[in-house]
């Protein structure tokens, strides 16, 4: 297994490590690893989706009109598909069950995979240590500058009213990379700091899900954190 570089929040190289290969080393298929995602949000989908067929609509206990000598064609309620307000025919209900399953020991390896492709990519960035002073945005974003995954601040100069449209235009182009930070253990400073940041996700390193991993362009975890994740999808 390849060497992985450990940064402070500085940006500064600190040391490197030898990655676990049991969980940064797996073969990935990419067959098991499109399952998993599949069923993730088959499972997490919701049932909106709900029309009223005619048992359910309100009304049309009697009969509109007598069956014969009207003229008119015989109903035997308001409440059928034919008559406005009426129940719909077939709709969506929100009885409807979109789960479906899959084996704990192809889950837990699909996110081992997931693991092991960003590493290979070299999509992993360590941290000695993630801690904040307080919860300010600011400390998380320069953190994230400091490790070249958010642009530096321009710096402040005169030009003409052309170079600014051109300027403004390519600041424009392109979202910056998605971020997955991987916490060992629940911080209310990392949290309040991270949610307003766009493209940043943060998640508990035993709440990994291969949805998230696969999403996300790169994994900002502390070392800390790659304990937790042996100790809980390594069996």
């Amino acid at each position: 297994m390849e060497k992985v570089t450990v940064y402070n929040q500085a940006g500064e190289k600190v040391k490197e490590v030898t990655l676990n290969p049991k969980v940064f080393g797996v073969a990935v298929k990419s067959d098991v690893v499109s399952n998993a995602i599949i069923v993730q949000q088959a499972n997490s989908r919701q049932v909106l989706a709900h029309a009223k067929d005619r048992s359910d609509v309100a009304g049309g206990g009697r009969k509109p009109w007598r069956q014969k000598g009207t003229g008119r064609a015989r109903h035997g309620s308001i409440r059928s598909p034919l008559w406005r307000g009426g129940g719909v025919t077939f709709g969506p209900t929100s009885e409807r069950n979109f789960s479906l399953k899959i084996n704990k020991k192809e889950k837990r390896k699909a996110l081992l995979m997931g693991l092991s492709d960003k590493a290979a990519h070299g999509r992993i960035v360590l941290l000695d240590a993630l801690t904040l002073s307080e919860s300010k945005t600011k400390q998380v974003y320069t953190i994230l500058q400091n490790l070249k995954l958010r642009p530096l601040p321009a710096k402040k100069t005169k030009v003409a009213k052309a170079e600014t449209k051109d300027a403004s235009a390519a600041k424009k182009k392109g979202n910056p990379p998605r971020v997955l930070i991987i916490v060992p253990q629940k911080d209310e400073k990392i949290y309040k700091a991270s949610r307003n940041i766009t493209r940043i996700d943060l998640i508990l390193a035993n709440s990994l899900n291969i949805a998230d991993v696969v999403k996300a362009h790169y994994l900002v975890m502390p070392e800390a954190s790659i304990p937790v994740i042996e100790k809980t999808f390594v069996k």
